[in-house]
Formats: C-alpha cells, structure tokens, sequence
C-alpha cells in the first residue's frame, strides 16, 4: 500500500490521470480516497496455498475480476500500468499485459503473485540488490529503493524527541508491530518494561489487537515509556529512536536506513521466509541484529542491553544502516513510469 500511494502521490501532484485499482472488498479504498486518488475495485482471491474446497470459489473471483479489468481498460486507457504485487494484481496483469507495465518488488524475496507478474511487466523496480537472484533474467531489473512518504522524512531527531516530550539525554528504543501488532513483541516487552523505564524511554507501537491487555499491564509504568495503539506520526517515533526493535517487513529495508536506526529484527514465524530473507541482507551488513521469534522472551532484554552499554557498535550499525538509503526512491519510480509511457 505505502510504496504504491507514495509514487501515486507524487503523479498525482504533477497533474497525471490516475486510477488505483484495488480489491473490492478490502480496506485499501479508505486510504486511497483519503489520500484524493480515484479508486475502483475488482473482485480477486489468492490461489497459492488455498483447500480444494475454496480452488474453485477463488478462482472464479480471479475470472470475475479479469473481466473487471477489462472493462475498467477499455474505460480509463492508461499508457503505463504499475503494480506492487498481491493477487488483486494477477487480473490486471492480465488483461494489461498489452499495456507497458512496471512492477515494483518491495521486499527482497518475490512471492509467488510477484514472479507471476514479473513475466508481464516491460521494467521491474527492486528495493536491492539482492533480489536480482530470484529472477532468471536481470535484463528487467532497476535498482530504485523503498519509496519512502513524505511525512515520514520531514521529521529530525530533535523534532521527534519534543513530540514525544522525552529528554535528549536519555536513549530511546521503539517497539514497532505493524498495525494490527506482533503479540510476542508485546508480551516480551511487557515482561522487561520496567527494567527498561529505568535506563530508557520507551516507545511502543502495540497494535489494535492487543492494546487493551498491554495499556492495562503498563499503566503505571510513567512518562518515560508511551504505548499507542497505532501512531499515524510513526516518522516521529524513528526520528527519535536509538534503536528499533520489529519484525522485518519490506518497510524496514527502507525507512531504518532512512533514519540509520540501528535494528534487532525478529522475523514473523508463520509465514513464507520473505522476513527472514529481509533480515539476513540488514544482519549481513551489520545494520541489524536477528533475534529469532522463539527467544525473544528469553534474550530480548540481554540482546538490549548488550548493544546500548556497546554504543561503539550502535554507531557502526547506525552508519551501515545509513548507508543503505535510497532517499529518492519514489522519484526513482515515477521517471522509470514517466520513461515507459513515453515510450508507449
């Protein structure tokens, strides 16, 4: 979503036509008609690891919203299409794939809709380097970065710190979940909270899902440790971290270089290994630390306070973080865009 609605904004402020199309029945809508940009739905349903039972329900969706797309073509006649994967994509793609298109591959290992989309789109835009191994030809592929939104970059140190009004002379580690939360993030940091509100300030991105049992378990804890349920100014929760502490998501290969915010990444278990493929490439540049989803209880506060009492380390992962950064990622985006529908 985020990459997409950030190369769709800076179109959208050049005076281009836009249309976002997306699921039907999904929560992207919101956002994007939020964010002033036309929106219409298809119907779509993913295939890959689906019972017998729903093949064939799902499927049919996929039918259904090719021919969705089809319509919304012959309506709207883009000169460039761009896609940021999910099943919702596959019909579009098909029934564009007369169309130039560009598909931008967030995270380093594409899943399976992303590989599938690989073979109709003319340029693929990476986040790395590295994800030039999982495509058999590299003909296609343009270095760009994480495209990173704007609210996150007008955010300083000094800004971020007043925000949360913390003290510019004691760390800061933020705990980040994603928006719906990491619930063994929440319950390891719940354990040490008040081991860490003695040396710390503490910010904590606690997610929807577990908010009432952790707002209850850290009420007392003061001033120096602040939970939200979801922060809409995350920019100012990295700007004034020292450390981060999160899953590794494609967001984190982008916005912690932005902000050389040192990492402790714990990849989601549960899921295919994009994360932990995510985590290697931060961990292999001595950007982040790796602390599988299983120790966390057991190492979180030990894995802490070996890297804030080691502050020689935290500013080599700082820099090597840093130096990962592609701060013109969405530009980066829009010209390959700009390019291809010339070209059309």
């Amino acid at each position: 979503m985020y990459p997409a609605l950030t190369v769709t904004e800076i179109l959208n402020k050049a005076g281009h036509d836009i249309l976002w199309v997306g699921t039907a029945d999904g929560i992207e809508a919101n956002l994007v008609q939020r964010a002033g940009i036309p929106f219409e739905g298809i119907r779509a349903a993913g295939v890959h690891g689906v019972s017998i039972k729903k093949l064939p329900g799902n499927l049919l969706k996929l039918w259904k919203g090719y021919r969705d797309s089809k319509a919304i073509l012959k309506r709207f006649k883009p000169d460039v299409l761009l896609f940021t994967g999910g099943f919702v994509a596959v019909p579009m793609a098909l029934a564009g794939r007369h169309v130039p298109s560009l598909l931008y591959v967030p995270d380093i290992e594409p899943g399976l809709a992303l590989k599938t989309l690989g073979r109709f789109a003319k340029k693929i835009a990476i986040t790395t380097e590295d994800t030039k191994m999982f495509y058999k030809s590299s003909d296609k592929l343009v270095v760009t970065g994480y495209p990173l939104r704007d609210e996150l970059k007008q955010w300083t140190k000094p800004e971020g710190l007043e925000y949360f009004h913390f003290s510019p002379d004691l760390p800061t580690i933020l705990f980040m979940g994603g928006s719906t939360g990491a619930r063994s993030i929440n319950k390891a940091v719940i354990s040490i909270a008040d081991k860490l509100v003695e040396k710390y300030q503490v910010i904590h991105l606690v997610g929807h899902l577990d908010w009432e049992k952790v707002s209850k378990a850290t009420e007392s804890l003061g001033a120096r440790y602040q939970a939200f349920p979801y922060l809409h100014e995350v920019g100012a929760a990295m700007a004034a971290a020292d450390l981060v502490v999160s899953r590794a998501g494609a967001s984190a290969l982008g916005e912690y270089p932005y902000f050389a915010l040192p990492a402790i990444l714990v990849p989601y278990p549960y899921a295919w290994q994009y994360q932990k493929v995510n985590a290697d490439y931060l961990v292999d540049r001595d950007a982040a630390i790796l602390l599988e989803d299983s120790r966390l209880m057991a190492e979180l506060h030990e894995t802490i306070e070996n890297l804030m009492q080691n502050p020689g380390k935290l500013a080599r992962m700082s820099n090597a973080m840093r130096s990962l950064t592609h701060p013109n990622a969405a530009e980066n985006i829009a010209e390959l865009l700009y390019e291809m529908a010339g070209a059309a």
